[in-house]
């Protein structure tokens, strides 16, 4: 059992940011994650800075702690600068990195670049074609390949990543596609339940819906031979019908993390308080959460 915390880059570093990250790592979190968003949500008219550039700084001022993206998507990354980057975060932090991966959504995002939104049949195309190129750029020295939506010319991957074969991908997938691309190429699998009941479901319903998209995980991996025991699954929470309830004390997030837990969840990431904010919540109880909650769950 795992956790670990989301911080949001939305406090400039020398006012608060480089602080947080420190935090995190002195409250004994496994890994910090934040979003590779260029913007996200409510937080667009306000400050909002790039991931890697913000991991990349608390790569520096850490030691022990874990540190990743969740999630990273096509929206707006190319493999080939993607690959350059992580190959050079992983170097920084000496192999503390978690590259989360998803298909991407409608946000902000999916048109900064002047394109129109893809429909899910697109991103789950492009994203079917993205995650085993990275695999690749990440593993091999040279590259040449030529997709759909991709293309490569003799892009170089050296010195690769300090993490070999490469740094762990954890995918984001709840469809039957990308379930096969977490099976084949993640070493983690990320869930944030079922966003079809997000509004008006019942925490009885996602905890289903969450132990189904487990099963068919394990399908996904017993098609290709692998045992499904050996791919981490990490729950994002904040998007469960029960939102914020789990934050409100100590005891309501061990009950939250053990019923999750018990699903096969093996990883809970939470995220750091962010005052006026969907993710306001008690700084006090957030640090209880960290320095209590596993102690409490486990045997």
């Amino acid at each position: 059992m795992r956790l670990s915390t989301v911080i949001l880059p939305v406090r400039r570093w020398l006012d608060g940011g480089r602080d947080e990250w420190q935090r995190a790592e002195q409250l004994g979190f496994h890994t910090a994650y934040t979003y590779d968003h260029l913007s996200w949500r409510t937080f667009r008219d306000g400050p909002w800075f790039g991931a890697v550039p913000t991991l990349t700084a608390a790569a520096a001022v850490t030691e022990r702690l874990r540190l990743g993206t969740l999630v990273t998507s096509p929206n707006f990354r190319h493999p080939v600068t993607l690959a350059k980057d992580l190959i050079s975060l992983d170097d920084v932090s000496g192999g503390r990195i978690t590259l989360g991966i998803g298909a991407g959504g409608t946000g902000f995002d999916a048109t900064a670049l002047g394109q129109e939104p893809w429909t899910p049949r697109e991103r789950a195309d492009r994203f079917a074609e993205f995650v085993p190129l990275l695999d690749r750029l990440l593993t091999e020295d040279s590259v040449t390949y030529d997709g759909t939506f991709y293309s490569a010319v003799e892009a170089r991957g050296i010195p690769g990543c300090v993490q070999r074969p490469r740094l762990p991908f954890a995918v984001a997938a709840t469809g039957p596609r990308g379930l096969k691309l977490a099976a084949r190429h993640g070493q983690a699998w990320v869930t944030t339940g079922d966003p079809k009941i997000f509004e008006t479901g019942t925490p009885e319903q996602s905890r289903d819906a969450i132990r189904g998209q487990i099963e068919r995980l394990g399908k996904a991996c017993a098609e290709i031979g692998r045992d499904v025991s050996g791919v981490e699954k990490i729950l994002l929470t904040g998007f469960t019908p029960d939102r914020s309830g789990p934050m409100e004390s100590l005891d309501a997030f061990v009950d939250f993390a053990g019923r999750h837990f018990a699903l096969g969840i093996t990883e809970i990431a939470v995220h750091a308080p962010i005052p006026d904010s969907d993710f306001a919540a008690d700084q006090r109880v957030f640090e209880q959460i960290a320095t209590e909650a596993l102690a409490q769950l486990r045997p």
